[in-house]
C-alpha cells in the first residue's frame, strides 16, 4: 500500500511540452517553483496523488538492457542526486516532447518533482513524480475591494483531473524500480506513448496483475472464443459468475482447482488451457499456476463484466447468480420467452 499524508515535497519545475509533430514550442523554466505556504502544497499534493492506484505497479523495460531506458537512466541520476532535477527535468521534458509525434497529442503542463518520505508497504521511500496536465478548464473569480467587486475570467487545471502521471519509487532498482501511473486519456494509439514510447514499463507480476490477468481472460474466453452455440447466453454468463464467485469464495488461486470449478465440462476446459496459453505467449503475459487473490483487482474487474441478457428493445436481465433458475423457451405461437424462479421480491 501507498501512503502520501507524511509525504515532504522536496523540490519541483514545472515545463510545458506541446506537439512536436505540429510544430508546437517547448518551453522550459530555469527555476524551481516557490511553493511555500500551507494550502498551495495540500492543494499540489491533492493534484498529484488523488488518482493513484494503490495497487497496480510497473517497472522500466529495454530490450537491450536497463541503462538504454531514457527515464530510468534520468531517476536514478536523480535520486542519486536530488540537486540535479532542474537540469535532469529538462531533459525529461526534451525526452516526452521527442516522443509527441502523433498528431493527436495535446500539449500540456509537465510538473516534475521529488518527495521524500512516501509511505510504500511500511518503507519510507523518496520518489520522482512526472506529471502532465493537457486539459484546461474555464473559471471566473468574483475579487471584493470593500462594497464593489470584479469578475475575472481564466483558464487553469482542474485539481481532481490530472490527465497523466508516473511515480517513480526509489526501491528496487536493479529490477527497475517500483513505478505507478495514470494515463486518464483514451485507449486510442496516440495514448500509448505515455506508457509505452515514454516510460517503456511492464506489469510486476504481483497478485493483482496475477488476478486481473486470469480474470480477464477468463472474460474474453467466454466472449470472444466461444462464439458457437456449444453454450447459450445464459450458460455463458452463469460461467462467468462461477469465475468471479471462485475468486471472492478463495484467498487463493490454484489454475487446476479454477478450471475444475468454472468449467465442469471437460471440452471447454480444455478449450480455455488452449486459449490462456495463445493469449499469454501473444500477449507475452506471465501467469503462475497459483497465487494469492487480491480483492482490489477483483473488484475492479468484476465491473468490467457485463452479466446483462439482453432481450430485444425492451428488456434487460441482469444475472447474478445460477442459470437453474432461468429457462429459455418458445411458445404455441412461436414467440420466445425465459421463465424466472425466484422466492421472494426485494
Amino acid at each position: 500500500m501507498i501512503y502520501f499524508d507524511d509525504s515532504n515535497l522536496h523540490s519541483l519545475i514545472i515545463h510545458e511540452v506541446g506537439n512536436k509533430t505540429l510544430d508546437e514550442d517547448l518551453l522550459l523554466s530555469d527555476e524551481l517553483v516557490n511553493t511555500d505556504g500551507e494550502n498551495l502544497i495540500h492543494i499540489i499534493r491533492k493534484f498529484f496523488f488523488s488518482s493513484f492506484s494503490n495497487n497496480e505497479l510497473f517497472q522500466f523495460c529495454n530490450d537491450v538492457g536497463l541503462n538504454q531506458n531514457e527515464i530510468y537512466t534520468l531517476a536514478s541520476h536523480i535520486f542519486a542526486t536530488p540537486t540535479d532535477l532542474l537540469q535532469e527535468s529538462k531533459t525529461i521534458a526534451q525526452y516526452l516532447y521527442s516522443c509527441s509525434k502523433h498528431p493527436k497529442i495535446k500539449k500540456g503542463d509537465l510538473y516534475i518533482a521529488f518527495f521524500q518520505g512516501i509511505d510504500l508497504d511500511n518503507t519510507k521511500v523518496d520518489a520522482l513524480g512526472i506529471f502532465k496536465s493537457e486539459t484546461k478548464e474555464d473559471y471566473l473569480k468574483v475579487n471584493w475591494i470593500k462594497n464593489t467587486n470584479s469578475l475575472y475570467y481564466d483558464e487553469g487545471a482542474n485539481i481532481k483531473k490530472l490527465d497523466k502521471g508516473c511515480l517513480i519509487f526509489n526501491i528496487e532498482k536493479e529490477q527497475g524500480y517500483r513505478v505507478c501511473i495514470i494515463d486518464n486519456s483514451s485507449k486510442s494509439n496516440e495514448a500509448l506513448y505515455w506508457k509505452e514510447d515514454f516510460l517503456s514499463i511492464k506489469p510486476i507480476a504481483n497478485e493483482y496483475y496475477q488476478t486481473s490477468q486470469i480474470l480477464n481472460i477468463t472474460k474474453q474466453f467466454i466472449t470472444k472464443q466461444l462464439t458457437d452455440e456449444s453454450l447459450s447466453k445464459t450458460e455463458k454468463i452463469n460461467v462467468l459468475n462461477r469465475s468471479v464467485e471462485y475468486f471472492k469464495n478463495n484467498n487463493f488461486f490454484d489454475k487446476e482447482d479454477f478450471e475444475g470449478t468454472v468449467f465442469p465440462n471437460e471440452d471447454v476446459a480444455k478449450s480455455f488451457r488452449k486459449y490462456n496459453e495463445i493469449y499469454s505467449e501473444e500477449k507475452k503475459i506471465e501467469l503462475s499456476d497459483k497465487f494469492e487473490i487480491s480483492a482490489s483487482a477483483l473488484k475492479k474487474e468484476s465491473k468490467s463484466i457485463k452479466r446483462i441478457l439482453k432481450l430485444d428493445k425492451n428488456f434487460q436481465i441482469l444475472i447474478n447468480g445460477s442459470s437453474d433458475l432461468i429457462e429459455k423457451g418458445v411458445d404455441e405461437k412461436g414467440r420466445k420467452y425465459y421463465k424466472i424462479y425466484y422466492e421472494e421480491e426485494c
